[in-house]
């Protein structure tokens, strides 16, 4: 039986499926289970994933079709029983616009997983040096969930390890004994405010998240140029691939280390040359 599992919604994925997938191949912690919970599915997405599995082998992955857009909750809930019943320990929901740099990432979320019940990393945008998240909290007042760092440059006071009250789950682990705790996710959400809900039920429970960033992923920004090219025409069309050239690509080029220059160069490869797919 599979240790952790891998629970990620698609709706309309395609696009962003490779990157996604060759993250995940790569890294050195192969006791987990990907359940790709599908909530648009199709047999063209069906054969891109068959084509990724020969491309960037898995470990091992389930392919579970919702019978329709049943939601983000109710899709997560869908691969939460299914890795129940195959016995995992460890249950990390993530998005599948994320990209995965660090091949060590599966392992060290298990193992600080161990001990802390709930672990999220840092997360940058796609091809920035700008934080996504780095930690939150429970904002009681305007009752939402508060990035801590978002659209701001990595500071030293970002990079403390720490129990926070908030994170999203775009990337989260979470031990089974939570999920036991506090039950699956309210469908009645079905996208927005699920995730903020779960975490606040788990923190109440006495629960606490901890933030490690030493450990990082990158939202997806890629997708820029794939919006662009999918709705946008003409002129305005040539402006906006200008506009990310010469404003985005150049200016974070110049500012990034040789990993993250090869990403850039990568993200804006695929972000003009692959399949628009869905309309």
């Amino acid at each position: 039986m599979p240790n952790l599992a891998l629970i990620t919604v698609l709706y309309k994925s395609d696009d962003v499926l490779e990157d996604f997938f060759s993250g995940i191949s790569k890294q050195d912690y192969n006791d987990y289970k990907l359940y790709l919970v599908d909530n648009s599915f199709n047999n063209h997405s069906t054969t891109l994933i068959h084509q990724f599995i020969k491309k960037y082998p898995l470990s091992d992955i389930e392919h579970i079709d919702a019978g329709g857009n049943i939601g983000v909750a109710a899709g997560n809930n869908l691969g939460i029983q299914q890795a129940l019943m195959d016995g995992c320990a460890y249950f990390t929901f993530l998005n599948n616009d994320i990209f995965i740099p660090q091949d060590n990432l599966l392992k060290r979320m298990v193992e600080l997983c161990e001990g802390h019940k709930i672990v999220t990393p840092k997360i940058y945008y796609h091809n920035s040096e700008l934080i996504w998240m780095a930690g939150g909290y429970i904002d009681n007042f305007k009752a939402l969930g508060v990035h801590y760092g978002m659209k701001q440059k990595d500071t030293p006071s970002l990079n403390q390890p720490k129990y926070v009250t908030y994170a999203p789950t775009c990337f989260l682990t979470v031990q089974r004994s939570v999920i036991e705790a506090i039950g699956v996710m309210d469908e009645r959400y079905f996208a927005y405010y699920d995730d903020t809900d779960f975490v606040l039920r788990a923190v109440r429970k006495g629960f606490k998240v901890w933030y490690e960033p030493s450990l990082y992923i990158y939202y997806g920004n890629r997708n820029k140029l794939i919006f662009i090219r999918k709705h946008f025409s003409g002129l305005h069309k040539m402006y906006l691939f200008t506009y990310y050239l010469v404003v985005r690509f150049l200016f974070y080029y110049l500012k990034l280390d040789k990993e993250r220059k090869k990403q850039l160069v990568k993200a804006t490869k695929d972000g003009f040359k692959l399949p628009l797919g869905f309309q």
